[in-house]
């Protein structure tokens, strides 16, 4: 194994690690985000660009990611049943909204 520049170790035959940026859409989970990716395709019949979205599930080892951060996440070994992707870093926090107070009727 060789050790690489983030301090993890690599088999000889292992490539690089997948990276994605994405929208977190829910923490609700103890140190587990879904991230939102969403990427453009060409539509193979109408030539049009369409965009598409997939959800993954990540690793947040601080509960530090926020409903609505840009984030980075790597692939990595598989944690559980669904998660195989961690939170990298947190590129752009999400800005605060006020909230709407409810109307009585």
């Amino acid at each position: 194994m060789t050790e690489t520049a983030g301090g993890q170790a690599q088999s000889a035959g292992q490539g690089k690690r997948q990276e994605k940026v994405g929208v977190v859409t829910s923490n609700k989970m103890q140190k587990t985000v879904v991230i939102t990716v969403e990427r453009s395709v060409i539509h193979p019949l109408y030539k049009r660009v369409v965009r598409r979205s997939k959800n993954f599930l990540a690793h947040d080892e601080k509960n530090e990611c926020r409903v609505g951060d840009t984030v980075k996440i790597q692939e990595t070994r598989p944690l559980s049943g669904h998660k195989r992707w961690r939170v990298v870093e947190i590129i752009a926090k999400a800005t605060l909204v006020a909230p709407v107070p409810e109307v009585e009727v």
